[in-house]
């Protein structure tokens, strides 16, 4: 009989990574709470169109990587690749116009078929923002700024790096797609396959080539800022001015253009040299067109995600728990049928405590250790018919005995 393994490209988060994960949630879910943003889910999977419509069809994310299948009743259904196009889905079919401006978080599952590595799998996790109705520069940097503050409180803004570009209005990307072509066509046969294929319908995904034959050809390549119309270049001033009062650090990098055809105005990512060929923490920019393309009234709109698996490889994590951990036990077996109430009693205060049954007790002091205790509540015979407990700091060694109400106060001081 062969071995029952997980899929290929998943894995199982085992209660410690876990934990890991919950922590790096917790903090991007209460930065965004500071910044006005309510939390939405959406459903795992969608309409294919959804994602086929937002995403373009010549995106990888489309081409190449989704999830899509018919379901029972011949309708064609797709994982979610991304968090961006639910959300905007959402938006239009719950009728939230009228209630513009809106800020939304998430937390989920997003699914890929893409080649397994460090740091990337078929099923992964994603976090993101979306600030819908929102036009002035200023919401580009709000967005920004939480993810800096974000980033900090995982201990990565020393560790990662700000890279910033525009793509311009609809016009002035219309202009430099134009003058990108007219420069690629007579190079057409050099190009890289994929490069090949998006010269025809998506060529500025070319600049974002990994190839090291395109990226030597595009070295004589137009420049998208010599397209820009002055209303681009008066908004993205207006972005790297916030950033400059924000005193947030940045990198111009003119060859982030991001993978997906739904970006105009500020693209941007946070990125780390410490997961090899995965660099990107943090990705987002404006989509102005998104809503629109999907059905919905003209909405702009700037949002970033983060791949939680990521950030747990290089985020400085320690749990958070409540300082007194209490392991509750029996000295000699007399106590253990009361294990259960002094347990509840510690719970019903919010103290965090753990009944350690079985064994010698040696092995419950060793357990109570290896737990991360901060304090072991012992049950003696004695102790109990004088209605007292033994209460012990596993940091001093400190032990005393004291009422089911003095252990309470002692350990409340410290929760």
């Amino acid at each position: 009989m062969s071995k029952v393994q997980k899929v290929r490209g998943t894995r199982d988060l085992l209660p410690e990574e876990k934990s890991r994960f919950r922590f790096i949630e917790q903090k991007a879910y209460s930065r965004s709470q500071l910044y006005g943003f309510s939390e939405i889910e959406t459903p795992i999977f969608e309409f294919s169109e959804v994602f086929h419509r937002s995403l373009g069809e010549t995106s990888d994310a489309v081409s190449k990587e989704t999830y899509t299948f018919l379901d029972r009743g011949g309708e064609s259904l797709t994982l979610r690749p991304e968090g961006t196009a639910g959300v905007a889905r959402a938006f239009i079919s719950e009728g939230m116009a009228q209630n513009l401006p809106l800020k939304f978080y998430y937390y989920g599952p997003m699914f890929r078929y893409e080649r397994p590595q460090k740091g990337r799998y078929r099923q992964f996790y994603q976090l993101g923002v979306e600030a819908l109705g929102f036009e002035s520069a200023h919401a580009d940097v709000e967005v920004l700024d939480l993810a800096w503050t974000f980033l900090k409180s995982l201990g990565l803004v020393n560790r990662c790096q700000l890279e910033i570009n525009t793509l311009g209005d609809p016009e002035s990307r219309k202009n430099y797609r134009e003058r990108l072509v007219e420069f690629l066509t007579p190079l057409k046969e050099q190009l890289s396959t994929d490069s090949q294929m998006r010269l025809e319908k998506n060529p500025l995904r070319i600049l974002d080539s990994k190839d090291e034959k395109d990226q030597a050809l595009l070295k004589g390549a137009p420049r998208l800022e010599e397209s820009l119309n002055e209303s681009s270049k008066t908004f993205f001033a207006e972005v790297l001015k916030g950033l400059h009062t924000l005193n947030i650090p940045y990198v111009l990098n003119p060859k982030l253009v991001r993978g997906l055809d739904y970006y105009c105005h500020t693209v941007f990512e946070f990125t780390t040299t410490e997961l090899g060929a995965q660099s990107a923490l943090l990705s987002g920019g404006r989509y102005d067109g998104l809503i629109e393309t999907l059905g919905g009234p003209k909405t702009p709109g700037v949002g970033w995600a983060a791949g939680v698996d990521r950030l747990a490889d290089v985020a400085r994590w320690s749990e958070e728990k409540k300082r007194a951990y209490v392991g509750v036990l029996s000295a000699d077996g007399f106590g253990e049928t009361q294990e259960l109430k002094f347990a509840q009693a510690l719970r019903a205060q919010n103290i965090k405590c753990e009944i350690l049954s079985g064994g010698k007790f040696a092995k419950k002091m060793m357990k109570a250790n290896k737990l991360g205790a901060s304090h072991v509540l012992i049950l003696g015979e004695t102790e109990l018919k004088q209605n007292l407990v033994s209460l012990k700091d596993l940091a001093t060694g400190e032990q005393k005995n004291k009422s089911l109400t003095e252990v309470i106060s002692v350990l409340s001081s410290l929760s």
